[in-house]
């Protein structure tokens, strides 16, 4: 552990890859949980599991084809998602339902595609996440779309709290809550398809998900909770990379593990506060 430690302050990884690892990895973690504040309360927050998977599917065609990952994947999954959600309002399929036949198949496809061209190792670091080998490219954008993500929240505060909580009010009120609909589509599928370089197809409905969940037992309003989530999501992605590296486990799996444990700490903190409340 002690040399571990040496290595990672040594400028040549320092420099080249822990920094750009943690610069993508704290923008991805910012726009997950912020977005992932919206999908779970209006009950979409297994879209980026789905989303994930649909993901990996392109990005083995994308690799048989001699194809650019990112060029393949994104439109891919955005009109992914764009469907999902419209299935989820109007169509008797129930949403979850659609999720899963959409996630399983596209899994599928991209399982059979990659080992029928005997590339599965090629591709199965978007199976686990590969966050140290981040490009410069993958940073600058996920840098953009943490800025984008941060944005829309500021600016547009007020009406996306309408829809989240209240789609048929929002629409009632003028508020044009398709559009809205629409720009978490793309941020989401933008997000997820980064998220897979970093955390895998496998973990990063984790960084929706369970920020979130850990934001609403802290705070009680939506601001708080909005915050809150990127807040923690921030802490237990940084605490997660020094433990990947000091203890040689994979980076993914490690956020994921520290994520659960907060939760579980702030869950058991809300507990004993409550019976302490009653006594």
């Amino acid at each position: 552990m002690t040399e571990n430690l040496k290595i990672m302050f040594t400028p040549e990884f320092f420099g080249a890859i822990l920094l750009p690892a943690l610069i993508g990895g704290i923008a991805v973690t910012i726009c997950s949980s912020l977005l992932g504040v919206t999908l779970v309360l209006k009950r979409y927050s297994m879209i980026g599991d789905g989303l994930s998977h649909i993901g990996y599917g392109a990005l083995s065609v994308a690799a048989v084809m001699n194809l650019a990952p990112l060029k393949v994947a994104l439109p891919v999954v955005i009109v992914a998602a764009f469907i999902l959600l419209r299935l989820s309002e109007n169509s008797k399929l129930n949403g979850d339902s659609a999720i899963a036949l959409f996630s399983t198949t596209a899994l599928s496809i991209g399982i059979i595609v990659s080992s029928k061209a005997g590339i599965t190792n090629g591709v199965s670091h978007y199976l686990f996440g590969s966050i140290l080998a981040m490009s410069k490219s993958d940073v600058i954008l996920s840098v953009c779309l943490a800025v984008a993500v941060i944005a829309v929240y500021i600016l547009l505060y007020n009406r996306i709290f309408s829809v989240t909580f209240d789609e048929n009010f929002a629409k009632a009120t003028g508020v044009n809550a398709g559009i809205y609909n629409m720009i978490f589509a793309v941020l989401t599928a933008i997000t997820v398809v980064l998220g897979m370089m970093m955390m895998g197809s496998l973990l990063i409905s984790s960084l929706i998900v369970i920020p979130t969940l850990t934001a609403m037992k802290l705070c009680k309003s939506f601001k708080g909770v909005v915050i809150a989530s990127g807040t923690v999501s921030v802490v237990c992605f940084v605490i997660g990379i020094f433990i990947s590296l000091l203890f040689n486990t994979a980076p993914g799996a490690s956020v994921v593990i520290v994520n659960v444990a907060v939760y579980c700490i702030s869950t058991l903190t809300e507990s004993v506060l409550k019976r302490s409340g009653k006594a």
